[in-house]
This record gives structure tokens, sequence and C-alpha cells, in this order.
């Protein structure tokens, strides 16, 4: 079972609910209560989910109204004029792309129906009761909770990942054996999924934004653990530890010290570049086994060129190194 646990969206509805109910009870609408209802139905995840959903109850609920006053009104309030108003209002809201506020709209309609008599007033009342339900959902909706520390947290949870997965690397090539069992490759291909959906879940609470830095900083680090997954097992099967390993395990382990938001892959592409030239410099391999061990050398620091190169793109999160 799950633990037993009330969040802020919960706590929200719960809000809203009451309100809506007071309002709409304090301004002497008829049926008050659905307001608590349409509000309820409006309560979403993020602000623009939530100024969506009440888009398309709002068009819904206006549309909805409209079908019931020519049906009612001129065929009669009776189930059969309802069944067939129905058939005829679901695909209308279907094509305008509306559908979401079928329910918004069949508490408008029901009401009319029951009233079976569609006055001015009755419309009036309805439309209040829209006014109140939704405006109230938008005004819940506007907290959202500050998500930002928690995608921080996410951030640095992930940048230990990678030093400790570099860490372990170095540590394979200074002594050619080591007992990691990999388990930081899992927890942050885990980890990086809920980063990636919380930095989208803030991108839709800010109306106006359309990307999030910590979503494009997320999904970097997600092209580099595919790099990283990839190259792994030519350090990990070399026959032999070569002389050339010494070079690559030094560049790795200040990789592993400087595992960062900010942006220096620039300098380590340098340095990179400097392993290049000192492996090119080193004698030529006597055997079958250190030509394959200097050859997945080389291809593991082309690898890792590349890795750098995609945080290069990245210009870095603001604030944070």
């Amino acid at each position: 079972m799950k633990p037993f646990r009330i969040g802020y969206r919960t706590v929200k509805t719960a809000i809203g609910a009451a309100l809506s109910i007071a309002i709409a009870q304090s301004l002497g609408l008829q049926f008050f209560t659905s307001a608590a209802i349409l509000t309820i139905l409006c309560i979403q995840t993020t602000k623009k989910k939530s100024l969506h959903a009440v888009y398309t109850r709002f068009v819904a609920s206006l549309l909805g109204m409209l079908y019931s006053f020519i049906a009612f009104e001129t065929f009669g309030y009776n189930p059969y004029v309802l069944v067939i108003m129905i058939l005829l209002f679901i695909p209308s809201i279907v094509s305008i792309g509306v559908t979401a506020g079928f329910i918004s709209s069949a508490v408008i309609m029901m009401h009319i129906y029951s009233e079976a008599n569609f006055t001015l007033s009755l419309f009036y009342n309805e439309l209040g009761l829209m006014t109140v339900g939704f405006g109230v959902a938008l005004l819940v909706n506007l907290y959202m909770g500050d998500i930002q520390k928690r995608l921080d947290k996410y951030r640095i949870e992930i940048e230990e990942l990678y030093k400790t997965i570099f860490s372990e690397i170095y540590k394979y090539l200074e002594v050619g054996d080591t007992d990691w069992d990999g388990r930081e490759l899992i927890e942050a291909e885990k980890l990086l999924n809920k980063a990636k959906s919380l930095a989208y879940i803030d991108v839709e609470n800010h109306l106006t934004r359309r990307e999030n830095e910590y979503y494009l900083y997320f999904d970097m680090r997600e092209r580099q653990l595919e790099i990283i997954e990839r190259v792994l097992p030519k350090i990990t099967t070399l026959p032999v530890i070569v002389q050339q390993a010494q070079l690559v395990a030094s560049f790795m382990k200040e990789l592993s010290e400087n595992v960062h938001s900010g942006n220096t892959a620039r300098t380590f592409r340098d340095k990179l570049d400097i392993v290049k030239k000192e492996f090119a410099e080193l004698p030529l391999p006597e055997t079958h086994e250190k030509f394959l061990a200097m050859a997945s050398l080389y291809q593991f620091i082309e690898e890792m060129d590349e890795y750098l190169e995609i945080k290069q793109t990245f210009k870095g999160l603001k604030g944070k190194k």
C-alpha cells in the first residue's frame, strides 16, 4: 500500500470546491453545489493544463446550453430528445477539440433539463455557475509550488553519479580491476527520467515559456549517459593494461573532479587533444593484445570527445558551477 499523503493538489481541490460553493451560494445561484464540480474538473497539475481545461469546459458548456435551448424548446423536455441531443452534441465537441469539456457541459444541460423551462434567468444562472466554478479553478491553480529546489537536488545527485562512474573508470585503468557493480548507471537513468518529467512540469507552469534550462540540462546529461554506456565495454574488456591507459586514467580522474553544470567542455576537449598527441608519441604495440587494448583506448578517447562536445553545446545553468 502507498503511504497516506495529502498533496498540494488535493489541498487546492478541497479549498477550491469549498470556495466556489461559498461564492455561488452567496450570489444566490441555483444548483450552487455544481460550481464545486466545475472547479474540481479544472484542477490540473500545471497552469497551462488548467488554462486549457477551463477553455475546453467553458466552450463545451456554452455549446451545451445552445443545444439544450434548441432541442428542448423545439421538441420538448423528455428523455428521447435528450438521447438525440447527446448523440449530436458529442461529435460536435469532438470536431472542435473540446471533448474534455463534456462532463462540465453535461452538468449544465442536466440543470436545464430538470428545470424544463429555458429562461433568461436560467441562462444567467448557469453562466454564473460557470464563471464561479472556472474562475475559482484558475485562482487556486495560480499556486503550483516551488520545484526549483527539487530540480537542483536532482542535478546534484546526477552529477555525483557521473563523478562516481568516471572515478571507477580511472581506477580500473590504473589497477586493471575493480569490484564496481555499475549500479550508478541504472540509478542515473532512473533519476534523469524523473528530472526531465519535473522540468517539463516547470515549463507547463510558465504560460509564456517554451523551454526550461533544467530540461535542456537533463536532456544533455541523458545524451551523455548514452555515450558512457556505449564506451564502458571498450574499457572493461581490455585484454591487457598498456602504458597508454595511464594517460586516459589521468584525464578521467581530472574529469571526475569537475562534473558540474557550468560549461568547461572546451577546456577539457583541449586537454583531450593533448592526450591524443601523447598517445601517438608512445611506442607502437609489440603484441596483438596490446594492439587491441590501444585501439579500444583510442576509440574511448574519441567517444569522450563526443561526450564533451555535447556538453559544449549547453550554455550552462545560471549561477551554478
